[in-house]
């Protein structure tokens, strides 16, 4: 975990709102989100808890933040892709860019997994359900048969299960995610093939 948050941080810019996003991310990774305080955030970061509270008051405005700031690209690729006809070709280009935003946001994704009650408890689950639920639609046929609208949904969820359930089978990165687009993009032509034809 360690090399994915320095490359987020590298990614990210260097200003002090995200440098405290940055370090209670890790503390809550390190520790879990119930047991990290303020207080720790801050001496990490070695500011007084003054200056912390300029920027975040609580713990939840910081992992709200963080999901903001961090699922952005997602929003922003919702917005594009619902707009598209539901070709075979916009379809794996949606999950070309959402394997690419799920990248950039594994860290969070990784606290999201690991903090599933905490996840609930600060309604970012429920945001993120309904997001999902939007891809799910932009991605399904509406006459597709129902055993290929459940293709195009498991195209989503090997993404998010490659963050996690993979790390153990291979440690390389690039070759983890390229090896689960290439199942995703499977699922998601399999999915149209079965319901318009082949091409």
């Amino acid at each position: 975990m360690g090399g994915t948050m320095d490359g987020t941080k590298q990614q990210r810019r260097g200003n002090t709102r995200q440098r405290i996003q940055d370090v209670a991310l890790e503390l809550f990774a390190e520790q879990g989100y119930e047991k990290t305080s303020l207080r720790e955030i801050a001496e990490r970061l070695d500011v007084t808890k003054a200056a912390l509270y300029y920027h975040f008051k609580t713990k939840e405005e910081i992992i709200v933040s963080l999901f903001e700031d961090l699922t952005r690209p997602l929003e922003e690729l919702y917005e594009w892709g619902r707009e598209l006809p539901h070709t075979l070709e916009n379809k794996q280009e949606i999950i070309r860019r959402y394997s690419d935003a799920l990248a950039g946001a594994e860290p969070l994704f990784r606290f999201m997994q690991e903090n599933q009650a905490t996840v609930r408890e600060l309604r970012i689950g429920d945001t993120f359900k309904d997001r999902l639920r939007g891809f799910r639609d932009i991605l399904i046929d509406p006459q597709a048969p129902l055993v290929e609208q459940v293709r195009c949904v498991s195209a989503l969820f090997t993404l998010h299960a490659g963050m996690f359930v993979m790390v153990d089978l291979e440690d390389d990165l690039e070759k983890r995610r390229g090896a689960v687009l290439e199942v995703a993009m499977d699922l998601v032509t399999q999915a149209h093939q079965h319901t318009h034809g082949k091409p």
